[in-house]
C-alpha cells in the first residue's frame, strides 16, 4: 500500500460516513423504516443491494480460488442470472399481494407457526455456518496478504482486520439499519466492480491474453465434468445449483428482504433485472482472475501461496500505486455490504419471528435493541466457527456452496409446494423442513469428523481421472498435487497411514518418471484401500458421508418433496384463508396491477439476461 492508496482508502471511507451521516438523519420511528427502508426503495438501490449482498469478500477470495483450483466447475452457481429473473417476473408480484415481512411470515400464514420458527432456526443456523463464518475468514485473508502484516500486538494480523471490520460495519448497520445497507451500496457497487475490472484487465495482459489462459487451462475450462467426477459430476452440479438458487434467490430473506423494500412492484422489478445484470458479471470479474492467477503461476510470473489467497496475490504482486487501492476499497465494500445485509437480516428474523412472540406488546425501540443483541450473539458464534470450518479441508467457496447444499432443500421444497401446491398442509410442511434440516445437520456432523478422510479418498480418485485428460500446460500441477497426497496422508492418519502413503509416493515416482498409466493405476489402489479401510472402521456412516455433496443435496431434496407430498396427503386440507398465501390465488385487480407494472423495457432486458446465460453454456460447456 502506497501512500496514494491510503488517499484513495480515505477518499472511500469519507463518502461511506457522509451517505451514513445523511441516512442518520432520516427519522426512523417504525420496524418498517428500521428493517425495510421505509418501503420507498427505489430500482436502482435494490439492484444494487441485491448484488452487493450477495458478493461478499468470500466471492473474491473463494471464487477466485475456485477458479485456480478447479476452473470453470463452479461457475454454475455464479449464472444464476435467471433465479433473480424469476424472482422478480414470477415472486415479486406475489410477495407484494401477500403483502408480509419475513420469509417465515409466509409460513406461518401459510401453513402453522410451527412451520414458522423452523424456518427462522434454520435461516439463522445458516447465516452462523456460511455467511459469518465465511465472509469474516476471507476478509481476515485478503487484508492479511495484502497489507503484508503478519502479527500487530502479539495478535495474528487476519484476526485483527477480520474482527475490526465485522465491529465496523456493524455499527454503521445498527444505527442505520436498511436504508444505511441500501445507500451505501450505490457508492459500494461501482467500487467494487471498478476494481475488480482492473484486476481482471491487468491479470489478462500480463498473461498474454485470453487464449494463453485457455491453452494453460485445459480440460478445466469446460462446465460440464463426467458424471464420474469425484468432486464435479454434471449430474449433481446442474440440479444441486439449481435447488440451491431456488433457495437464496427466492425465498431466502437475506436476498428478498431488498425486493420487499421496493416501493411498488415495477421498481422491486427492475431492481431484480438490475441485479441480474449484475449477476452475470462474477465469473468473469471473480472466477476468471483465479484462473489466471493459475496460469500465472505455472509461467513464473505469480507466487500464489494458496488457492484462496489468489486474487489477493494479483492485488499484492500486480497493481500499480493508487489502482491497489481502488481494488482494495472494492474488497472493503464487498465485506462491508455483505456483513451489513446479514446483520439486518438476522436481527429482523429473531425481532419478528421469536422475541415478538417471548415479549409480545413492547415499543419498537426494544424490539430493535434486541435484534442488535441477536445478531451479535450471530456474529460471535459465526467467528468460533471457523476453526471448524478450515478443519474441514476445503476449498472456501466449494465449503460455502457445500454447506448451503445441507441447508437448501429443507427450505426449497417447502417454499415450492406451499407456493404452488395447494394440497401441501402444515404438518407435511413442518415435518418435510425438520426431516431435511435434521439429515442436512447429520451430514454436517460427519463432514466435520470425517471430511478429512474423505478428502483423502477424493483426492486419490481425482488425480487418477485427471491423469487420462492431462494436457502438458496441467501436468506440473497435477504432480504437484499427487506429490501432496501423501503429506495430507500423514497429517490425517498419522502413523496408521504408512501403508497408504507408501502407495502414493510410489504413485508420484512413477508419474515423475512418466509411466502415467502406472500412476493412475497405484492411485486407484490407494483410493480402493483408503476406503475399505475408512468403511471397516465407520461402517455405513462413511458410506453416507462420502457421497459425493451435490448428490446428497438431490437425494435431501427429493426426500424433503417426498415427506412433505406423502403426509399431506394422508392430512387434513389447508382451509381457505391459507390456500390465499397460494400463486394461483390472486384476484382479477391483482392480475390488473401486476399487467400494469411492466412493458417491453422489462421483456427485453429479460431476454437479454437470459441470452447471455445460454451463450455462457454454449461456449464452455
Amino acid at each position: 500500500m502506497a501512500t496514494l492508496d491510503w488517499i484513495v482508502l480515505g477518499a472511500f471511507f469519507l463518502g461511506l460516513i457522509g451517505i451514513i451521516l445523511w441516512v442518520l438523519r432520516q427519522k426512523e420511528e417504525t420496524t418498517t423504516d428500521y428493517f425495510l427502508a421505509g418501503k420507498d426503495a427505489g430500482w436502482l438501490s435494490i439492484g444494487s443491494s441485491i448484488f452487493a449482498s450477495n458478493i461478499g469478500s468470500e466471492h473474491l477470495v473463494g471464487l477466485a480460488g475456485a477458479g485456480f483450483i478447479s476452473g470453470m466447475a463452479m461457475a454454475h452457481w455464479e449464472m444464476h442470472a435467471w433465479w433473480i429473473i424469476i424472482l422478480g417476473w414470477v415472486f415479486v408480484p406475489f410477495y407484494d399481494r401477500i403483502k408480509i415481512f419475513t420469509m417465515p411470515e409466509f409460513l406461518e400464514r401459510r401453513f402453522s407457526s410451527g412451520s414458522r420458527s423452523v424456518l427462522s432456526a434454520i435461516s439463522l443456523v445458516s447465516y452462523v455456518l456460511t455467511k459469518v463464518a465465511v465472509t469474516v475468514y476471507a476478509g481476515g485473508v485478503v487484508f492479511k496478504t495484502v497489507f503484508g502484516i503478519e502479527s500487530m500486538w502479539g495478535i495474528d494480523f487476519f484476526w485483527i482486520s477480520a474482527i475490526g471490520l465485522v465491529v465496523i460495519t456493524g455499527l454503521y448497520t445498527i444505527f442505520g439499519g436498511m436504508k444505511a445497507i441500501m445507500f451505501t451500496s450505490v457508492l459500494q457497487t461501482p467500487v467494487l466492480l471498478i476494481g475488480s475490472i482492473v484486476i481482471l484487465v491487468v491479470g489478462l495482459i500480463k498473461v498474454g491474453g485470453w487464449a494463453e489462459v485457455e491453452r494453460l487451462a485445459g480440460p478445466n475450462m469446460h462446465l460440464m465434468r463426467s458424471a464420474a467426477d469425484p468432486e464435479f459430476p454434471w449430474t449433481g452440479v446442474l440440479l444441486a445449483s439449481a435447488i440451491i438458487g431456488f433457495w437464496y434467490w427466492c425465498t431466502d430473506q437475506y436476498i428478498v428482504q431488498r425486493v420487499l423494500s421496493g416501493r411498488d412492484m415495477k421498481q422491486a422489478r427492475r431492481g431484480s433485472i438490475l441485479a441480474g445484470y449484475f449477476k452475470l458479471l462474477p465469473v468473469f470479474i471473480f472466477l476468471i482472475p483465479g484462473m489466471i492467477a493459475f496460469a500465472l503461476n505455472q509461467k513464473g510470473l505469480l507466487h500464489v501461496a494458496s488457492s484462496d489467497s489468489a486474487f489477493a496475490s494479483m492485488v499484492a504482486q500486480l497493481l500499480p500505486a493508487g489502482i491497489t487501492g481502488v481494488v482494495v476499497c472494492g474488497l472493503l465494500a464487498a465485506l462491508m455490504s455483505s456483513l451489513a445485509s446479514l446483520f439486518n437480516s438476522s436481527a429482523m428474523l429473531f425481532t419478528e419471528d421469536f422475541y415478538k412472540k417471548m415479549k409480545p406488546g413492547k415499543d419498537e425501540l426494544h424490539y430493535v435493541k434486541v435484534g442488535r443483541i441477536a445478531t451479535a450473539t450471530i456474529v460471535v458464534l459465526g467467528v468460533l466457527w471457523i476453526p471448524v470450518m478450515l478443519g474441514l479441508g476445503k476449498v472456501l467457496y466449494d465449503y460455502l456452496q457445500g454447506v448451503q447444499g445441507l441447508l437448501a432443500p429443507a427450505i426449497a421444497s417447502v417454499f415450492a409446494l406451499g407456493v404452488f401446491w395447494k394440497r401441501a398442509t402444515a404438518k407435511g410442511a413442518f415435518w418435510g423442513m425438520i426431516t431435511g434440516f435434521a439429515l442436512g445437520m447429520f451430514r454436517l456432523i460427519l463432514n466435520t469428523i470425517m471430511g478429512a478422510k474423505v478428502g483423502l479418498v477424493v483426492e486419490a480418485e481425482k488425480y487418477a481421472m485427471k491423469i487420462g485428460t492431462m494436457t502438458e500446460a496441467l501436468k506440473s500441477q497435477i504432480g504437484e498435487g499427487i506429490a501432496g497426497i501423501s503429506g495430507k496422508i500423514t497429517e490425517t492418519l498419522g502413523a496408521s497411514g504408512q501403508q497408504f502413503s507408501s502407495i502414493t509416493d510410489q504413485a508420484s515416482a512413477a508419474f515423475q518418471a512418466g509411466n502415467y498409466s502406472e500412476a493412475s493405476a497405484l492411485l486407484t489402489t490407494a483410493q480402493t484401500a483408503m476406503q475399505t479401510s475408512f468403511t471397516g472402521q465407520y461402517g455405513w456412516l462413511f458410506s453416507i458421508a462420502s457421497i459425493n455433496q451435490y448428490h446428497f443435496c438431490i437425494i435431501l431434496f427429493v426426500i424433503c418433496i417426498l415427506t412433505i407430498v406423502g403426509i399431506s396427503l394422508v392430512t387434513k386440507k389447508p382451509d381457505a384463508s391459507q390456500l390465499e398465501y397460494t400463486f394461483n390465488a390472486k384476484t382479477a385487480e391483482h392480475k390488473i396491477a401486476t399487467r400494469a407494472s411492466w412493458n417491453g423495457w422489462d421483456i427485453f432486458h429479460t431476454v437479454i439476461i437470459l441470452g447471455v446465460v445460454v451463450l455462457f453454456y454454449i461456449y464452455f460447456w
